[in-house]
C-alpha cells in the first residue's frame, strides 16, 4: 500500500473495470444477470484478457505468451 492521494495505485484495476464494462456488459441489463452467470461473464472475460488478446506494445504478443 502506498501513501494517500497517490493516484496510480488503482490505475490498472480501474482500466480493467473500465474494459469490462464496455466490452462484455454493455448491452446487458444488470438486474436481469443470476450471480452465477455474472461470475462466469467475468471468467471469461478474464481468460480472453490474459489469454487471447494481443496488445501493440507487447509486440502482438497475448500477456500470456509474454510471460511465458
Amino acid at each position: 500500500m502506498s501513501r494517500r492521494g497517490n493516484c496510480w495505485d488503482n490505475a490498472v484495476i480501474e482500466s480493467f473495470h473500465s474494459n469490462i464494462k464496455s466490452e462484455e456488459f454493455q448491452y446487458v441489463k444488470y438486474n436481469s444477470l443470476q450471480n452465477s452467470r455474472v461470475v462466469e461473464k467475468v471468467n471469461d472475460y478474464m481468460s480472453y484478457y490474459n489469454e487471447e488478446r494481443i496488445l501493440e506494445k507487447l509486440g502482438y504478443l497475448t500477456p500470456k505468451e509474454l510471460g511465458a
